[in-house]
């Protein structure tokens, strides 16, 4: 038995959490059964035990601003280098169990915020809580500062918080800067009541926050976060690699289509500096391919030549923008033969 395991249960007596206890107890009693004092464990359970079957799941308080996130098919995200540090930085910084567990992912929609954090929790096995802001915001005067200060309260008193992450999506719904907003008052009081939350989280619960509004930001919240990950850093060869990385692992499971990733290169890059951001790339993608014929192996590949030019693949336009005779025909699904003909007729 350690001196911190002391110390929690003397802060969840305190504190009123009785699940938090039974669950240090019942982690208190399992080492002294390793230990050989079988009795002394035994003591332990019969004084905390109840007829209910303590479980992680029977001793979580009831969630009113948490719903849990799927992470089942979560895996590689593609983003930056830079951004693939930090990640794995804050993996690093959550097992040393340091007290470094409070995060900012700020950037465009469609950089990867959300889908990063959903990496996050599935590589630390640990369960994704997202706070459900539809059920803070609340219309009566210093209500919704009220449920902020009870989520935060749900979030510290969760039975087993060194397994789970609490994602509050687009924090700006509820927190933004206290002098520019027009309803100064009331965000004043939402805002007070997040810094204070996070202030006064738990150490051993991991919060990962993001936004697109971080210009706007009390700069006092910015502050309380441990690290500030900037999600706007892709650069063009970054997007053409997550495009394809996106392709790649659409085509993995259409095994009847050709996977040409160099013609789907030159595609992407007929975006010239517009090339669109991974969340938008993947439903582009993905449109292109689930409105292909699945009997013609390149035809996605054409629907999504004119998603990006706007127009009908013509022979002599792709010779301009450097298409070979081989791509012209799987893009205008025709033969060389016929591609060759037509540009002789030009």
């Amino acid at each position: 038995m350690k001196k911190k395991d002391i110390v929690d249960l003397i802060k969840y007596h305190v504190n009123k959490n009785d699940s938090a206890f039974k669950v240090k107890s019942m982690e208190i009693a399992k080492e002294f059964e390793q230990m050989g004092d079988t009795e002394l464990a035994n003591s332990i359970i019969n004084l905390v035990s109840t007829n209910d079957v303590l479980t992680p799941q029977s001793l979580n308080v009831k969630l009113n601003h948490l719903v849990e996130v799927n992470t089942k098919h979560s895996k590689y995200f593609p983003v930056p280098d830079s951004i693939a540090d930090n990640v794995k930085g804050i993996i690093n910084a959550v097992n040393h169990s340091m007290g470094i567990n409070k995060f900012l992912f700020e950037g465009k929609p469609g950089t990867g915020k959300t889908e990063t954090t959903k990496i996050i929790a599935s590589l630390l096995n640990r369960r994704l809580l997202k706070v459900d802001f539809d059920s803070l915001v609340d219309s009566h005067l210093g209500q919704t500062s009220k449920n902020i200060s009870e989520v935060f309260k749900e979030i510290n008193n969760y039975s087993l918080p060194n397994e789970i992450i609490v994602l509050m999506d687009e924090i700006d719904a509820i927190a933004l800067d206290r002098v520019t907003n027009n309803d100064v008052r009331e965000m004043g009081r939402a805002t007070s009541a997040v810094l204070k939350g996070l202030d006064e989280l738990n150490p051993n619960v991991v919060l990962i926050a993001t936004t697109n509004l971080y210009q706007y930001f009390d700069k006092a919240l910015s502050r309380r976060f441990d690290l500030v990950v900037d999600f706007d850093t892709y650069t063009k060869q970054d997007l053409i690699d997550a495009a394809t990385a996106i392709l790649t692992e659409y085509l993995d499971k259409q095994t009847q289509l050709d996977k040409d990733t160099r013609l789907f290169k030159k595609i992407i890059n007929l975006y010239d500096d517009n090339i669109p951001l991974p969340g938008d790339m993947k439903n582009i993608v993905k449109t292109a391919i689930a409105f292909s014929n699945p009997d013609n192996p390149t035809e996605y590949l054409t629907r999504l030549y004119k998603t990006v030019t706007g127009r009908q693949p013509d022979a002599k336009v792709l010779k301009k923008e450097k298409f070979t005779i081989r791509e012209s025909a799987a893009l205008m699904d025709t033969s060389r033969a016929t591609v060759s003909r037509k540009l002789k007729e030009e």
